[in-house]
């Protein structure tokens, strides 16, 4: 008897190499089978193992963060404050600065790199945008006689150059902007890699490829109807070697797929019978087996990418690792600082070469996602945290905060007063003489109103101020909106419009503008104050020339995250949509129009400067108008007007408060008040 048995060895290398080929402008990276289609090959076996793709996922997530921010911003220039933030809300034509990150920390984790492309201005002068590039379709170009990449090629499919041929897109440099658009190409350092980077996870390529291995071997044995391997044996003879592969050939194709799972043994024999013989190849504890290599190979994925308790990628544990609160706390943080904090740093060191081109350069830096799973016990905050933090950090009120209605109220309805929590709401039912409190919607959240019901509330309001000690008259700010505040005129044309940077509350703008402008002046002063009152900086020309007049508008900084209700100053200065002249703003300092807010919870304080009070998310915005005077026209433009008197200005611009005027209480040290909170 003859027996012929037929073995196929395959080998498999998930190493890349990198080589120069003859007639190639670029260098190859690939492996042995994936000839420079290694990015390619991570791709694939990103789809094809859930365990490296569960981890890629969730460590990218991290790495973008919820967003990119300016660290300590109320310290920073303003103008450069506000350009970074409008090239961070809008770093192309389609998107945000963090969403080209949330693609950029994808491809650093998948593929070790990332690739921006920088679009510079037409006259070269400035970064104008900036597009995520897909690190896979990139190739670098060969190196100089110093051994630097000065540009990439750029193909769509680089396993098909004939129809998809590769193009040369230049580095990315400050000193050479011939190129309108340029490529840069990053990641962090990779040992003998002189052009490429490859992910830090490769050593652990191999077990990655065991999964998806195990997973398609399932699937295809599944697919073929086979519950395990099989003996065939024919018993009729020994056929040529010709039929023996059109036998092969026909039970493939009848009972396997294009792949090599559910293989099946093929034997011949000189026995007479006729009857093919099917034995199934038993294996003993099969099960066992798997479910051993299962973790084994998992354990070893994890361990290639840095991962001490799999819990933190969505990855369920049998044995009770990362269960426990404290170990999965000091998972969490080995993490986020070992891996991926050097990933984010390096993303903003990138980020900040550009920025320098555009001189916005400030340190930015990721908001880090909390991590969900991260509980503490009521104990563990007793340990780290006082009473007070623990109130802040649940969202409720400290215990020991006074309340006081003249500055704790969020609104009113119907002339009474409403409260964002239950205890000012109980408190100021006490003043009025009734019990409890009932609930409101107010602008969005459920705000909080004296007495259980709401025509006791009302009533009481209406009819008993006295005994109440209810102020029913206007307050102290309304009054001052209508005595001095003006509509936008309609008869004058608004010509500048700035943030008030610079400028000393003694520095009488208005006059050395009109001055300017005109040789010659007759200033012309009411002498009080009335609504649309001439400002006693205002001049009129005897020459008849263009009058300019400086008005400041109350005004909302909306790069800053409105948190909580609009405070009732805030919120009335900003909809009666008035302007007003700087010394009748000055003269708010000695009038209670938000009081509480002072320090140490004073009635009154310098509005010019800290507006609605600490944490306040206002400014001053300045205005200038401008009319002509019987058809006359100055012989300076309004251009060289506003540059001339800004330059007059800077005789105060070493006062200490001058920067004040322009930041929102926000943004100020201790976000405006004396002490850090």
């Amino acid at each position: 008897m003859k027996d012929n048995i037929i073995n196929i060895n395959l080998e498999t290398s998930t190493s890349p190499i990198v080589q120069e080929v003859r007639g190639r402008d670029w260098i190859e990276y690939g492996t042995e089978d994936w000839r420079n289609l290694y990015p390619q090959f991570l791709i694939d076996l990103y789809y094809s193992s859930s365990i490296s793709a569960a981890i890629i996922n969730a460590t990218a997530e991290m790495i973008a963060g919820e967003n990119l921010i300016i660290e300590n911003e109320e310290d920073r220039d303003l103008e450069a404050r506000v350009k970074l933030q409008n090239f961070m809300d809008r770093a192309n034509g389609n998107e945000s600065l963090h969403e080209v990150l949330k693609k950029v920390a994808f491809d650093f984790k998948l593929q070790g790199g990332f690739c921006l492309n920088i679009v510079w201005s037409k006259d070269r002068t400035q970064i104008s945008e900036i597009y995520h590039v897909d690190v896979s379709k990139i190739r670098c170009a060969r190196p100089d006689e110093f051994g630097k990449t000065k540009g990439y090629y750029i193909s769509a499919d680089w396993s098909n150059t004939r129809q998809n041929k590769p193009y040369y897109v230049p580095a990315f440099n400050v000193n050479d902007r011939t190129s309108a658009n340029q490529i840069m190409y990053s990641g962090l350092y990779s040992p003998n890699m002189n052009s490429y980077y490859t992910p830090d996870y490769v050593s652990c390529n191999n077990w990655a490829l065991i999964d998806s291995r195990v997973s398609e071997y399932h699937l295809n044995n599944i697919s073929n109807g086979f519950a395990g391997s099989y003996m065939i044996s024919f018993a009729n003879g020994i056929p040529s070697q010709e039929e023996r592969l059109q036998i092969e050939r026909s039970l493939t194709e009848k009972f396997c797929s294009e792949t090599n799972s559910g293989k099946f043994v093929l034997t011949f024999s000189d026995d007479k019978t006729r009857t093919p013989e099917i034995t199934p190849i038993s294996t003993s504890e099969l099960d066992k087996q798997y479910l051993a290599l299962q973790e084994l190979l998992t354990q070893n994925i994890l361990s290639g990418h840095r991962v001490t308790s799999p819990m933190l990628m969505g990855i369920k544990n049998d044995t009770g690792l990362g269960s426990n609160v404290d170990e999965l706390n000091s998972a969490s943080n080995f993490y986020l600082n070992t891996v991926v904090k050097p990933f984010q740093d390096h993303i903003v060191k990138m980020l900040r070469k550009i920025f320098q081109v555009n001189n916005m350069d400030m340190p930015v830096n990721f908001v880090q996602l909390k991590p969900i799973t991260l509980e503490f016990t009521s104990e563990d905050l007793k340990a780290v945290m006082t009473e007070t933090e623990i109130r802040d950090e649940l969202g409720l009120e400290p215990l020991d905060v006074e309340v006081r209605e003249d500055f704790s109220k969020v609104g009113m309805i119907d002339g009474e007063p409403v409260f964002s929590t239950i205890e000012e709401a109980e408190a100021h039912a006490k003043t009025l003489g009734c019990e409890g409190y009932h609930e409101h919607e107010y602008e969005g959240k459920t705000a909080y109103m004296a007495c259980k019901d709401h025509s006791e509330a009302t009533e009481l309001n209406d009819c008993d101020c006295e005994k109440t000690n209810l102020k029913v008259e206007k307050t102290e700010l309304e009054k001052f909106i209508e005595e001095y505040g003006e509509d936008m005129p309609d008869d004058w044309e608004l010509v500048d419009e700035e943030v008030v940077d610079g400028e000393h509350q003694d520095f009488n703008f208005e006059q050395v503008l009109n001055e300017a402008a005109n040789e010659k002046l007759e200033l012309a002063s009411t002498g009080t104050a009335r609504p649309n009152a001439r400002s006693s900086q205002d001049g009129l020309n005897r020459s008849g020339n263009d009058f300019y007049k400086v008005r400041y508008v109350y005004t909302k900084d909306n790069f800053l995250k409105q948190e909580g209700e609009t405070r009732e100053f805030c919120r009335l200065m900003s909809s009666s949509k008035k302007i007003y002249r700087k010394e009748d703003i000055l003269q708010m300092t000695d009038r209670a129009v938000n009081p509480g807010w002072g320090p140490r919870g004073a009635a009154t304080y310098s509005i010019w400067l800290y507006k609605g009070g600490g944490n306040c998310h206002h400014f001053w915005l300045r205005q200038i108008y401008k009319t002509s005077l019987r058809g006359a026209k100055s012989k300076i433009n309004s251009s060289q007007l506003i540059s001339y008197t800004k330059a007059r200005s800077e005789g105060f611009t070493a006062e200490k408060n001058d920067n004040l005027v322009a930041r929102p209480p926000k943004r100020m040290k201790n976000q405006g008040f004396l002490e850090p909170r």
